[in-house]
């Protein structure tokens, strides 16, 4: 019967560091492990899966709160849906990332047109007519 990983065995296996396991069980996220007769913190294996699966859904955009939240909610669940609250978060997030490349997209087409038409200086560039760069609205109150 396997003892159970060492914290720096799971946290070299999962790509993390040692403060990164502290703090995930600080959060919730991770359980306490058990500890060995000399005091080492064991980790069963199923820690290394947590770990992979709250790594890859911060890189789909889960903050750490949303992350706690899906795996509570999947650890509750008995039944299978379609519309899961995975589902429904999954796609929200989607819409969320989907507006945000949206975002960087004109940003990028914005920052294009600047250097296309050679902008050297914001200050300047901005009182002319034909700046490239959407700057309308800055000195109308809008900052507040």
């Amino acid at each position: 019967m396997n003892p159970g990983l060492r914290s720096g065995e799971l946290a070299q296996a999962a790509g993390v560091n040692l403060q990164t396991l502290r703090y995930y069980e600080r959060r919730g996220l991770l359980a306490e492990p058990t500890r060995s007769p000399g005091g080492h913190r064991l980790y069963p294996a199923e820690a290394l899966t947590l770990l992979r699966v709250i790594k890859t859904a911060q890189r789909l955009g889960f903050t750490l709160d949303e992350v706690a939240e899906l795996v509570d909610l999947g650890t509750h669940r008995h039944g299978r849906r379609r519309d899961t609250s995975l589902q429904r978060r999954a796609a929200t997030k989607l819409a969320e990332i989907e507006t945000k490349i949206a975002d960087l997209q004109t940003i990028a087409e914005s920052l294009r047109t600047a250097l296309d038409a050679g902008c050297d200086d914001l200050t300047t560039c901005a009182t002319t007519d034909c700046c490239p760069i959407p700057l309308a609205g800055l000195d109308h109150g809008d900052n507040k």
